[in-house]
């Protein structure tokens, strides 16, 4: 993976991951109690795993995409599930960048967002899209144990860059829609074509 800028860069809020957001400053201190990184990281990832529902698990329409718009409707795609936790994570100490990965097979692709953390001295991917049946992601620094494990013969990819806030093309289509399920179609919906996802850098 690529790291684009010095750590303490991942520990900084911006209009997307709303670090200094008070709702969300609450509920890191809740979070982290008397816990060391590792546990608080854990709780936190599991908290919007399980607490805040995927939008096509749950056929909801809002569009939400900041952070504190997703803690308060309990409700975002993947993208907008990943911003909660690293707002969490970050407020709490835990540097922790955004993610991509490319999935899907033929004409059906989609960019999948997660986050990776910085513990123990290296950088661990963790995704807290939620779990449905098929799906069982975990927290680990183990070893990975995500919602899709890529399957490279079918194009899918492991995305290397780590990002400090979202890509604003990224943003820009989040918010270019009035029912988020619009941006579903069949198993994982389409997003942008392979030549534009080529720079997030491709593994």
């Amino acid at each position: 993976m690529t790291q684009v800028a010095p750590l303490a860069h991942y520990l900084a809020g911006c209009d997307i991951v709303q670090v200094e957001d008070p709702r969300i400053q609450a509920l890191a201190i809740e979070l982290r109690g008397g816990s060391n990184d590792e546990e608080f990281a854990r709780r936190a990832f599991e908290h919007v795993r399980d607490e805040i529902a995927h939008s096509f698990d749950a056929d909801d329409p809002r569009v939400t995409v900041t952070a504190r718009e997703v803690l308060d409707a309990g409700v975002g795609l993947c993208y907008a599930k990943s911003h909660l936790l690293a707002a969490l994570l970050r407020a709490g100490g835990v540097p922790t960048a955004l993610c991509y990965q490319w999935l899907g097979e033929g004409d059906d692709f989609m960019l999948h967002g997660l986050v990776a953390v910085r513990l123990e001295g290296g950088w661990h991917r963790q995704d807290a899209r939620g779990n449905k049946p098929g799906v069982d992601a975990q927290f680990s620094l183990a070893q990975e144990q995500l919602a899709w494990p890529v399957r490279r013969e079918l194009g899918e990819r492991d995305l290397l860059t780590l990002h400090i806030a979202p890509p604003q093309n990224l943003v820009r289509l989040l918010r270019s829609v009035e029912d988020v399920r619009t941006l579903g179609e069949g198993r994982l919906g389409i997003f942008p074509a392979m030549s534009d996802v080529t720079k997030y850098q491709c593994l």
